[in-house]
């Protein structure tokens, strides 16, 4: 069960260039991924965008195995500025979820 936090996204958006929405799952990034994150990034963006804040805690471990070599974002159709979110939901769980800093 997937519980729906429908601030999340409007957490994420304070930052102006996270653009998560911009993605339609095409599913290029994950073919792309040197690391072999098949989920990452457009399953992460789907979750933030159905508020599945939980479920993006359960996945930091592949949140933060991701390489931000941008080679997902250097042939996404859409321009997903994808390194940028990468970045922002670690931030995101780095300040609001785990509360570290």
């Amino acid at each position: 069960m997937i519980r729906v936090d429908e601030r999340l996204l409007e957490s994420l958006a304070k930052d102006k260039d996270f653009n998560a929405q911009a993605c339609f799952n095409c599913g290029t990034c994950s073919a792309l991924c040197p690391m072999g994150l098949g989920l990452l990034p457009r399953e992460l963006f789907r979750y933030v965008l159905l508020g599945a804040r939980d479920r993006l805690r359960e996945l930091s471990d592949v949140i933060f195995s991701c390489l931000l070599c941008r080679l997902c974002e250097a042939n996404c159709p859409r321009g997903v500025r994808i390194t940028h979110n990468i970045r922002t939901l670690r931030s995101y769980l780095v300040k609001d979820e785990y509360r570290i800093l």
